[in-house]
This record gives structure tokens, C-alpha cells and sequence, in this order.
């Protein structure tokens, strides 16, 4: 047997081509990433270049279909792609090519025309488009009914008003997915519409980039829509079904945050290992200490449980098996987790773990935000809680 084959043998979730894929990504982030990302948390931005050569080896096309240069993969292909560019250790890398590859993308993907595919598909792939997708806004976030942009027909136009925020990649993108209200005689959840916009449409800017706790290199950009006029052609699926293509994705970007969430974990674990097996107090090193062993070996054990959590969700969504419940409680429980994992392992590092020079420091900021975005904890636990009785009950 290969080494792939051997390997996928012990991942009872992985196959051959798997493995292969992980090798692949894992390569990559030693080699492009980790010895240049510093510099890219003080510019604020993936240098296009970078996303451009991603594209090129295929790493932002794995679950598109080959006509437009994807290779028709599985969400558990996603899933490896989350976890190895999580344990780069640099949050704000890995989301910006998560959002487009996982969050934005499929959107047009899952809904677009065969016009709109062959327009855009092969840049996205490439990574000469890179795309954000704008639901977020100040007042509504899980709360996706309760959006307040609107967008309205004029002609052979819809006319956009409204502001978008936290739109991660809004600053730098060039394709973005927006939704808005195109009927405010209904509820919410059947009045939306997607729409594609482009860099450069009239009426549509960005307000002003977001300053964060973490994810530094990840622009993040409040949106705003003044009688911006969107072609009808762009209208990305079904007018007023554009609700139920936010719910739809939003199994995909959970399992994402997920599988990055645990990506992080498992890195910042071996790196605390690492510094406690050299750092020396009272005359031994820290891993000497049977209580620093032991709460970086719990660390481990939860962190391996709910990577295989992780990985059976992946694996029944690329079945087609409904897996709400189980995709709310990857979210809940990574989100949660990683952020416990790091108060440990900067712990251990001591006062250096509390210097920006340091790794953990920086990870321990980017975790913060898992237990939030795509879906905060409360949230999801309501979706599992929602599930964990009959329906007739």
C-alpha cells in the first residue's frame, strides 16, 4: 500500500485522494505561509499573489465541478482544508481563504445560472476573484430574517439600499453575494433575494475596514448600499428564496469554523508542548510537572473527540444525510473548546505567552471569535436543544 493508503486506512473518514489533498495544503503552509504571515497581520491583507498561487495548486476549487477547473471533491475535503490552514497558527490566513472558498463561493455555486457560473466560476477557482458574502448587519446576524437592506426593481435593475458589517474580505474582494429584502410584505425568511455585485459598482463602497481583536491579517469592512443598481441578471437564484440559500450554506460554514477551530487547537497543544519540554522552573522543565502533563493530555483527548465529530458531520453531509443538529453541535463545541484550549496553553507559557512576540498570544486573540461568528454559541446549543425532543412535544 502507498503511504496515502496507509494513511487514509487509519482515518476511517479519509480516502486515498484525502490524504493526498492534506499533503498537498500541509506542504504549502510550511512552505508559503508560516515564514511570511507575520508581516501580513501588520498590512492587514492576504497579498493577492498568495491567493492567486492557492488557486493554481487547487486548493480553492476542491468541491467545484472540473469544467470550470475544480475537482469535484467532498465536504470532508473541505473539512482537511480548514483544519491544516487552522494550524498554520494564523487565524486571520485561514479565514480569508475559508470565506471564499466555504462562506462566499457557494453561493454562486449552489445557486448560480450556467451564465453566471461561466462568467465568474473560473476566477473564483483561480483566485483572480476573490468573494465575500454580505448578510451580517449591524442589527441582525444569526437573526438573517430580520435584515434590513432592501432591494428594489427598477427596469431592467434592482436598486440596493442598506448597510452590511463584519463582511470578512469586504474591504479587498472583488466579487461579493448580498442579500436583501426584495418583499416587506412577508416575513422575513420568505422575502430575501442574493444578488451579485462587483467591485466598482455605482452606489456600492466600502464604509470603512473594521479594526479587531484578531484575525488582524483578515480585512474585515463595513458595506454600504446607496441606490446601488444591480443588474437583474445578477440576481443569484430565486428572488425572494434567497433565505433559505443563507440557512443552506451555513451547515458549510460551520463544519469550517469547526474543523479550523480544532486545526488551532491541535497546533497551540504541540507548541505548548514544545516550550514546556525546554522552559525550566524549580529545577526541572514544566513537562516534569505531572499537572501540566496531564491538563495538556485532557486538552488532547477533547480536542481528538471533537475532531472526529468534526469529521463524521463532514462525512454525513457529503452523504447528503440531514445533519443540522450535528453541524450545531461542531459549532458549539469547537467554538467553545478551542478557546478553553488556549487559556491552557498560554499558561504554560508563562509571562511569554502574554507577549506579542509570541505565537499563543496571537492565536489565544483569534480563537476568541470562534464561539461567535457563524453562529454564536447560544445559538447553536437552541438548534441542538430545538432537536433533542420531538417535534410534537
Amino acid at each position: 500500500m502507498s503511504d496515502a493508503s496507509l494513511a487514509a486506512a487509519a482515518e476511517p473518514w479519509f480516502r486515498e485522494e484525502h490524504i493526498i489533498f492534506r499533503d498537498q495544503i500541509r506542504r504549502f503552509v510550511e512552505e508559503e505561509i508560516k515564514p511570511h504571515a507575520e508581516k501580513w497581520e501588520e498590512t492587514g491583507m492576504i497579498p493577492r499573489d498568495v491567493l492567486r498561487k492557492m488557486g493554481e495548486n487547487g486548493f480553492l476549487g476542491a468541491r467545484y465541478a472540473e469544467q470550470y477547473g475544480g475537482s469535484n471533491m467532498d465536504t470532508i475535503t473541505t473539512a482537511i482544508l480548514a483544519e491544516e490552514l487552522g494550524k498554520s497558527t494564523f487565524g486571520g490566513f485561514a479565514i480569508t481563504v475559508l470565506v471564499h472558498t466555504d462562506m462566499a463561493s457557494p453561493h454562486l455555486n449552489n445557486a448560480g445560472n450556467a451564465e453566471q457560473l461561466k462568467k465568474y466560476m473560473p476566477d473564483v477557482i483561480a483566485g483572480k476573484k476573490i468573494t465575500a458574502v454580505g448578510v451580517t448587519e449591524p442589527d441582525a446576524g444569526s437573526d438573517v430574517a430580520g435584515i434590513k437592506s432592501t432591494a428594489k426593481p427598477d427596469g431592467d435593475h434592482w436598486v440596493l439600499n442598506g448597510t452590511k458589517f463584519f463582511i470578512t474580505n469586504g474591504v479587498h474582494a472583488d466579487l461579493y453575494f448580498i442579500a436583501a429584502k426584495t418583499d416587506q410584505t412577508v416575513k422575513g425568511t420568505r422575502g430575501i433575494t442574493m444578488f451579485i455585485v462587483e467591485k466598482g459598482t455605482p452606489g456600492f463602497t466600502v464604509g470603512r475596514a473594521l479594526k479587531k481583536q484578531g484575525w488582524l491579517s483578515s480585512d474585515t469592512a463595513e458595506l454600504i448600499f446607496d441606490n446601488c443598481r444591480v443588474p437583474k441578471a445578477n440576481v443569484l437564484g430565486e428572488v425572494n428564496k434567497g433565505f433559505y440559500a443563507v440557512m443552506k450554506n451555513f451547515q458549510n460554514e460551520r463544519i469550517v469554523l469547526g474543523a479550523q477551530a480544532m486545526g488551532e487547537a491541535q497546533a497551540a497543544i504541540q507548541m505548548t508542548i514544545d516550550y514546556v519540554k525546554q522552559r525550566k522552573a524549580f529545577g526541572a522543565t514544566l513537562w516534569d510537572k505531572q499537572a501540566i502533563r496531564q491538563r495538556l493530555a485532557m486538552a488532547a483527548a477533547k480536542v481528538e473527540a471533537a475532531r472526529q465529530l468534526v469529521y463524521r458531520t463532514a462525512w454525513l453531509d457529503s452523504h447528503g444525510k440531514e445533519c443540522v443538529k450535528d453541524v450545531s453541535m461542531v459549532k458549539a463545541l469547537c467554538g467553545e473548546l478551542v478557546n478553553e484550549v488556549m487559556y491552557v496553553c498560554q499558561q504554560f507559557h508563562g509571562g511569554f505567552g502574554y507577549l506579542r512576540e509570541s505565537a499563543i498570544e496571537r492565536m489565544v486573540r483569534d480563537a476568541r471569535v470562534q464561539s461567535i461568528g457563524g453562529g454564536a454559541t447560544e445559538v447553536m446549543l437552541e438548534e441542538v436543544a430545538k432537536r433533542m425532543v420531538p417535534s410534537n412535544a
